[in-house]
């Protein structure tokens, strides 16, 4: 079911910056060569031409995005026509949102900003001082 209209090629990197999935077409362009994007269950290369009703899962850090392509752009757009380049599935969604609730749960890690400012030297000055 290819599209008979062979002058604009939808490659699938420029896809995945169009649909807004990515910042970057090299972002990603380099997330398919690392295997974190199949097209119709294997693995491709960011050349490979999509049609639409293809099935696309695309993995981004601890989220997987399962969609349906529903249509064909290589111009990046405003999100909201972007939306409407695919369908996800629901059970995508749902695994997505039960990974973001996971992640809230988990409580911030303390983490250092290296060398204090001159602000949190007076501040802590005032509380050694205050003893």
């Amino acid at each position: 079911m290819r599209d008979t209209d062979t002058s604009e090629k939808f490659r699938i990197d420029k896809w995945l910056f169009a649909a807004r999935f990515f910042k970057t077409r090299s972002l990603a362009a380099e997330a398919i060569e690392r295997g974190r994007v199949h097209l119709n269950g294997s693995r491709v290369k960011p050349a490979k031409t999509l049609v639409t009703g293809d099935r696309i899962i695309i993995r981004i850090g601890n989220y997987q995005y399962d969609i349906e392509v529903l249509a064909l752009s290589n111009r990046r757009a405003s999100a909201s026509i972007a939306q409407q380049l695919y369908r996800e599935t629901e059970e995508s969604r749902q695994q997505r949102e039960i990974i973001a609730e996971r992640v809230k749960a988990q409580p911030n890690p303390f983490y250092t900003r290296g060398r204090p400012t001159k602000r949190d030297r007076r501040e802590i000055m005032r509380l050694k001082n205050s003893d």
